[in-house]
């Protein structure tokens, strides 16, 4: 195994320019990762053919290679064969923004990476509230329709102390943000946290009382004699607190580089906090909740209105495309609205029947090459990342190499998304994909979810099955570096 990845180092390593054409190169579990200074030397179809590589792909602005669970053993051989060492996933990542990102690919990969160390909280508090809506809300006819938590002092118990964790991850969700974006940025991460503590503290009124309060001119204010500021918190609020953190960031690097840094320590917090704190409760809070609201009534519209059913059916169909482009990662940021404007959000369980679908359509391939153990070394561990909510070793490893799959995930998609819509299936919150999804779904809304699944799972299966069998799209290709989205 050593002489193969050997051999197939070097080849890589010629495949992608050679090492003067690297910038930078590191490995994730299952893929070589490629900061290139030119793209287009990269020989995607030679990498392709060899042994070891099980696809290749380009994605916000990397080249990435699919190696399987033996990566780390053919990283260390294309360093020895490259001379290229040493780099971080961070460089690679800043490598590749910097040369092969356009605004929309920063833009989003930003985005992305300032909900990534949030969404297993929000991953947590779904679960917490998804159990809660059980004891609490769930009539039991073995209790003569009582829910659980009337009839048991220890399941109210659990059910108020459960509140606890859950408010703390939802409400105060603008500290997550706002330390989130300052750890992005590389700035002061406790100034973060504490902005975002300014956004949700119980000094505001709550943002959920808000509105009640502003109809019966109820709202308290701070006096500053000739004016006043209304104090009212953000709490559950996404963008007042992307906005008051990006302030901050940019703030405190614009005082490092102005102010002497003999005396930086003192001014530099001071002059970077204080004047986020003001921005975010004066002007960029309020126009944050104002959008947020809109881009939340948008999409709620779409999932809830006349015309639902359209909507299901083509974000379940085309979610799928969006991975490519790197678009996908703005849907977190609209989940959490969605859940802090109307209890929940209709828009994640389409993207985990999307998972679903993709992963159905790589078991109908493996189904028809079981027999062929290369081919399964691939299809496999693919379709099983993707049932549990990992969807790109099926996409870039199977599903787009042979784009017939890859089209019937998308119808099978398309169709879950239709029933999901039509009969309101909607989430606690952003939970884990594929699978597990129904774990976070409003029992209300199960029995159609799970119906909506069913469909994820069957249809792409026969779909690929079908088309492979007539021959449909079966010759088609797809080249992964789209001009526009990777410049």
């Amino acid at each position: 195994m050593v002489e193969e990845f050997k051999h197939d180092a070097k080849a890589l390593l010629s495949h992608v320019g050679g090492s003067e054409n690297i910038q930078a190169v590191t490995h994730c579990a299952t893929r070589m990762r490629f900061a290139l200074k030119d793209p287009k030397q990269a020989d995607a179809k030679a990498i392709e053919e060899l042994k070891s590589v099980k696809g290749t792909f380009t994605q916000s602005g990397q080249f990435q290679v699919i190696i399987g669970n033996k990566v780390a053993d053919f990283y260390n051989e294309f360093e020895k064969v490259s001379g290229v060492s040493g780099t971080s996933k961070a460089d690679v990542k800043e490598a590749a923004a910097a040369n092969n990102q356009n605004w929309l690919q920063r833009a989003m990969t930003f985005l992305a990476e300032v909900f990534a160390p949030i969404i297993p909280a929000i991953i947590v508090g779904g679960l917490i509230l998804g159990f809660r809506n059980i004891l609490e809300g769930v009539p039991m006819s073995f209790l003569n329709g009582q829910t659980i938590t009337e009839v048991s002092p220890f399941w109210a118990g659990v059910n108020a102390f459960l509140w606890l964790p859950g408010e703390a991850i939802f409400h105060f969700l603008p500290v997550g943000i706002t330390w989130s974006v300052t750890r992005k940025m590389g700035t002061t991460q406790i100034l973060g946290i504490i902005l975002g503590i300014t956004l949700v503290s119980p000094q505001l009124l709550n943002a959920y009382d808000a509105p009640a309060a502003i109809a019966n001119n109820e709202v308290p204010f701070w006096d500053f004699g000739f004016f006043h500021l209304d104090m009212i918190g953000y709490q559950a609020q996404v963008l007042p607190a992307l906005f008051a953190g990006l302030a901050l960031g940019y703030l405190e690097k614009f005082w490092r580089k102005v102010i002497p840094e003999m005396i930086s320590m003192i001014f530099v917090p001071f002059l970077a906090l204080l004047p986020a704190i003001i921005l975010a409760h004066t002007v960029l809070g309020p126009i944050g909740w104002t959008l947020g609201s809109w881009i939340g009534e948008l999409f709620y519209i779409g999932l809830t209105g006349s015309f639902s059913w359209l909507f299901g059916i083509l974000f379940g169909a085309f979610y799928s495309p969006l991975v490519i482009t790197g678009l996908h990662h703005m849907s977190n940021a609209i989940d959490s609205q969605l859940v802090a404007d109307f209890g929940g959000t209709g828009l994640w369980p389409m993207i985990a029947l999307s998972n679903i679908a993709q992963a159905s359509a790589v078991v109908g391939v493996w189904w028809m090459t079981r027999h062929d153990e290369e081919e399964s070394q691939i299809t496999i561990p693919s379709f099983i990342s993707a049932y549990l909510g990992v969807t790109e070793p099926a996409m870039f490893g199977v599903t787009l190499k042979y784009v017939y799959p890859f089209v019937a995930a998308m119808i099978g998609s398309g169709l879950a998304g239709l029933i999901s819509t039509v009969f309101k299936v909607q989430a606690n919150s952003i939970g884990v994909g594929g699978l597990p999804g129904f774990l976070v779904i409003q029992w209300q809304t199960m029995i159609p979810f799970l119906v909506a699944m069913a469909v994820a799972i069957v249809v792409p299966f026969a779909l690929t099955v079908f088309f492979k069998k007539k021959d449909i799209l079966t010759n088609s290709g797809l080249d992964f570096n789209i001009p526009f989205f990777n410049k």
